[in-house]
This record gives structure tokens, sequence and C-alpha cells, in this order.
């Protein structure tokens, strides 16, 4: 009996602090030491965020597909981003960089998306609702672009420069990728003027710029990542 409670003393101490740095990740004040102790608890708390965000995100969508419901492309969408991240730190010979730790942290800053998963509409008007939404989705992409931005300066020890190109190279290239993925339907509609109105309208507007600016960004990036590559490893 005793040894049954130790262990649900320790279990329960052990999920304590496992909030508590989640909590500290998501306020930017996660140290280096605690980032490295990342443990497959920690990656399976965020897998099971992002699985639940990912479904509150169109559970409400009509038009979403299967895959959609079921949370199944965001919880893709980690991995493909951890991975681009991970490969585009890679040149710069971070000691200790693994896609392990990149994939972990990834998945502990889906929470905020949580967000979208508000219907706005069902307690104000479509016009406010779209306003809302659109707020939505600029506090959520902020934060948790500043989540990573905050995650590379703290972890690699990198100048802001580096820091800067390894934050935005692969943004620009997810960006157009979730467009191609999830948004083509919203982009096609708004861009043809054929669509019908609805709350997330202001949103999907926003992500049309998000990806028209994140084309036109892509090739400076690319080629100041490269010139980045290259000072790096001559220094």
């Amino acid at each position: 009996m005793r040894q049954n409670s130790t262990y649900g003393t320790a279990s329960s101490k052990k999920t304590e602090t496992m909030l508590k740095t989640i909590l500290q990740l998501l306020t930017f004040r996660i140290s280096k030491i605690e980032i490295e102790s990342f443990e497959k608890q920690h990656f399976m708390a965020g897998l099971i965020g992002t699985w639940i965000v990912g479904m509150g995100r169109y559970w409400d969508d009509p038009g979403a597909h299967l895959g959609q419901h079921l949370g199944l492309g965001s919880v893709v969408y980690i991995f493909v981003l951890a991975l681009l991240i991970w490969l585009v730190i890679l040149p710069f010979r971070v000691k200790g960089w693994n896609y392990f730790t990149v994939l972990t942290f990834i998945s502990l800053t889906s929470f905020p998306a949580i967000l979208y998963a508000i219907p706005i509409e069902r307690f104000v008007d479509i016009e406010t609702a779209a306003s809302v939404n659109a707020w939505f989705l600029a506090v959520v992409a902020a934060w948790r672009l500043g989540l990573l931005f905050y995650f590379l300066k703290k972890f690699t020890e990198l100048s802001t420069t580096y820091i800067a190109l390894g934050t935005l190279l692969p943004m620009t290239g997810i960006i157009a990728m979730l467009t191609y993925l999830n948004l083509e339907r919203a982009v096609f509609n708004i861009m043809g003027g054929i669509r019908n109105s609805t709350s997330a309208d202001a949103a999907y507007q926003i992500l049309v710029t998000l990806t028209m600016l994140s084309t036109f960004a892509f090739i400076p990036l690319l080629v100041a990542y490269l010139a980045a590559i290259y000072t790096r490893r001559n220094q």
C-alpha cells in the first residue's frame, strides 16, 4: 500500500512539474536546461494537445474533410514544421541540436490555438465573429512565432540575424503549404468573389495576404540564409 502511495505521489509530482514547464514555455520563461530536459511525456502532452486543438479547429466546419475533423492535419503539421526548422538550423552546427527537442517544443506551442475552437459566431453576428476570428488568428500566429524565436535564441545561442532567418525561412514555406493543403477552397472563393459570407472570411483573407508576402520574401530570405551559412562556417 505504501509503495503504491509513493508511486502515486511521484507520478503526481512529475505531472505537476511537466505542467509547470509547459506554462513556463508558453509564457517565455523556460530555460535552456529545461528545454534540454524534454522527455517523452512532454512530447505526448504536446501531441495530445495538438490533436485536440486540431479537432476543435474544424469541429463546426461542414466543408472540412475527415482528416481535418479528426485533427490529423494538425498532427502532421507539427512533424513537418519541426523537420523544416531542424534542417534549417542544422548547418549552423549548434551543439546538442536534435529533432526530438524541436518536435517536442513545436507540439507544446499548439495550446494557444485552442482559441480557434471557440464558436464566436454562436454568440455574436457574422461580421463581429469574422473580426474576432481574425484577431484570434493574429494573436495565435504572433504568439507562436514569438515562442519559436525565443526557443531558438535560448537553445542555440546564435545571433539575432541567424535566429531571424531560422524563424522566417521555414515559416514562409509552411504558410504556403498550409494554404495549399487546407485553405484552397477559401482562397479560390475569396479571390473569385463567389463565396458565401462566413465568420472565417477575415481570417482567410489575412492568410491569403500572408501567403503572398511569403512568396515574395522567400527568395531574399533563402539568399540571406545561404550567406549566413557561409559566414558561420568561416568564423
